[in-house]
């Protein structure tokens, strides 16, 4: 409990400005640290808008000084003192409120602390503990302004989209399970013994299931969920921002985000960007940067070069042309910064990928060096120079394979990896771009059969419909992500409408009509009636906070996350249940002991 006399008056971050001296405050928070030097004890209280210096005098008041004595780092305390500014050579540049500090005359202590099991000030403390005692995590200044700015993006994208026409929709958390690309989490039922709901992947089918009702503008902070392996970006549970529009083009909706992300950008860090940005398609980026989400805060874009070299008498790019392999370059501009033990661990580092390994040559007075120029005539040397573009200390770096994930795999990280040791990543910069008329398909070679480049909903191009029947490997689809320095901030596409388009669609994915009605037969029976045109997308939310946050590990922008392991380290999750919840869901559960 705390009294009205106990309530703070002023948050301690408000002492900047020599407006509150000399009246009476009182202040609440946390003890950050304390100094006792005998005379004076001084107490630097934190609460969430930053720290002030407290001051205690025992000749001033030695109930409140003894009080203070005894504090801890993290007790919970309230204080009233007269607002002080403090002697010029007593000025503290490293504090925000380091020209004032608080003559305390009085002090509650609300609560002790136990001793915190790290220093909430230290610069470097493990991810581990950290998430076992985020209670205290929050604490941290860094922690606190991750959290906040996230609170604010969320306002910017609602008040963006409500002033637009959207209504936020919930939709169901409980759901049938539908292929889409990762694993579901299933949660029995406990009413149909051996019948399964499904968590969301996305709110897919039900935006859709909106724009048939007439909905037009529909929007969602939606939580989703993803059985699927963790990375620095990736989690089980995650939240995006889920949108759909009926009566729409591809136009439209890149128009309409492309405002949003600026709005959010510019009302949160005062950060502009130029509109409309820029548009690039899928094969453009694959053939420049080797992936369909290209960083653009830097150039050395890649080259094919197979043609250019097929005269060579070099083996290994011999082998690759004899097998319909390709041979991809990447020109480093100032390449000669490259060592020969970075371009080793370069080979090393393309191994990674698949890649069997890395060509490399010099532009050194004109021409080209290195241990494989000899089986380069001057012609090919000539023709290589000037197919890169190479000038004077450019380094050309090669990757060749049979196999073209593996080229477009390898040089498109081993460009990143040039980049990362150039120095030309910065997170200060923001290039986005978005990618736009992606395949609808792609081709599994392992199971001899389509798969939808997005998913099964996505729209092909009007006019290349047609084609469905005879060359459905050429059709694009009316699809768009939003990529900003190489991260995937989202995307979408126009959806299938017709139903005649959608049962065609699946009929290639080797969906049959049964397998479909069982599915998605919600979904087909609303469509027969009166589908609009319709589209949207969704963007990553925690990815998006992460980035502009300038942080490289998505766990920092989420309240509660799991660890690499889907664990919990707070709250011990996931953990086992009783027999009796067990029996109740007519679930038998099995110990499988692990392989020593």
């Amino acid at each position: 409990m705390i009294t009205k006399e106990q309530q703070r008056t002023n948050f301690s971050g408000e002492f900047t400005k020599s407006d509150l001296v000399g009246k009476r405050v009182t202040v609440n928070g946390w003890v950050l640290n304390y100094r006792d030097h005998g005379d004076l004890t001084f107490v630097d209280l934190r609460d969430r808008s930053g720290y002030v210096q407290l001051v205690f005098d025992p000749q001033a008041n030695p109930d409140a000084h003894a009080a203070a004595k005894k504090l801890r780092h993290e007790d919970v305390v309230a204080a009233t003192g007269i607002v002080l500014e403090r002697q010029p050579e007593l000025v503290n540049p490293r504090m925000a409120t380091g020209k004032y500090e608080i003559k305390i005359d009085k002090i509650w202590v609300l609560n002790k602390s136990k001793t915190p099991p790290f220093q909430l000030d230290e610069p470097e403390i493990g991810e581990e503990v950290r998430l076992k005692y985020r209670y205290l995590d929050f604490r941290r200044p860094q922690m606190y302004n991750n959290m906040l700015m996230r609170s604010k993006m969320t306002g910017t994208i609602r008040n963006f989209l409500d002033d637009n026409g959207f209504l936020e929709v919930e939709t169901p958390i409980l759901n049938k399970s539908t292929p889409e690309g990762a694993r579901d989490f299933l949660v029995p039922s406990r009413m149909q013994h051996g019948q399964f709901y499904a968590l969301p992947q996305s709110p897919q089918i039900f935006k859709q299931i909106l724009m048939v009702g007439g909905i037009e503008r529909y929007y969602q902070i939606a939580r989703c969920f993803r059985d699927e392996d963790l990375r620095a970006d990736r989690q089980l549970e995650f939240t995006q921002i889920d949108i759909e529009m009926s009566f729409v083009t591809q136009d439209d909706i890149i128009d309409i985000m492309s405002k949003m992300i600026a709005k959010i950008l510019k009302d949160n860090y005062n950060t502009d960007i130029k509109l409309p940005i820029r548009r690039m398609t899928y094969k453009d980026a694959i053939d420049k940067y080797g992936i369909d989400r290209p960083d653009l805060r830097f150039g050395m874009e890649i080259v094919d070069v197979t043609e250019t070299v097929k005269d060579c008498e070099f083996q290994v790019f011999k082998n690759v042309i004899a097998a319909k392999g390709m041979i991809k370059c990447l020109p480093v501009p100032d390449g000669n910064r490259l060592s020969r033990k970075d371009l080793d661990e370069l080979i090393a580092f393309v191994g990674r990928y698949g890649s069997k390994g890395m060509a490399w040559m010099r532009v050194k007075d004109g021409k080209l060096e290195s241990n494989i120029v000899k089986y380069f005539s001057d012609d090919v040397q000539k023709k290589l120079i000037d197919a890169t573009g190479a000038k004077e200390g450019h380094a050309l770096l090669f990757i060749g394979d049979a196999n073209s994930k593996v080229v477009y795999d390898s040089i498109a990280n081993l460009r990143l990896e040039v980049g990362e040791r150039f120095g030309l990543r910065g997170k200060d910069k923001i290039e986005l771009v978005w990618v736009v008329d992606f395949p609808l398909f792609a081709w599994n070679a392992d199971e001899n059969r389509w798969d939808a480049t997005h998913h099964p909903f996505t729209a092909p191009k009007m006019e290349q419909i047609p084609m469905l029947d005879t060359s459905p490997g050429e059709v694009l689809s009316d699809a768009y992500d939003l990529v900003m320095n190489g991260i995937e901030l989202g995307g979408g596409s126009i959806r299938i409408h017709d139903p005649e388009v959608q049962s065609k669609i699946f009929r290639l994915l080797n969906i049959d009509d049964e397998s479909a009605k069982v599915k998605f037969g919600f979904l087909l029976d609303a469509l027969s009636f009166g589908a609009p045109p319709h589209g949207g997308l969704a963007f990553g939310f925690d990815r998006i906070v992460m980035l502009f946050q300038k942080l490289d590990n998505i766990r920092e922008v989420i309240p509660f996350p799991k660890t690499q392991k889907g664990q919990c380290l707070m709250s011990e999750t996931p953990s086992g249940v009783t027999k009796v919840q067990l029996d109740e869901l007519g679930i038998r559960a099995v110990e499988v002991k692990a392989n020593k």
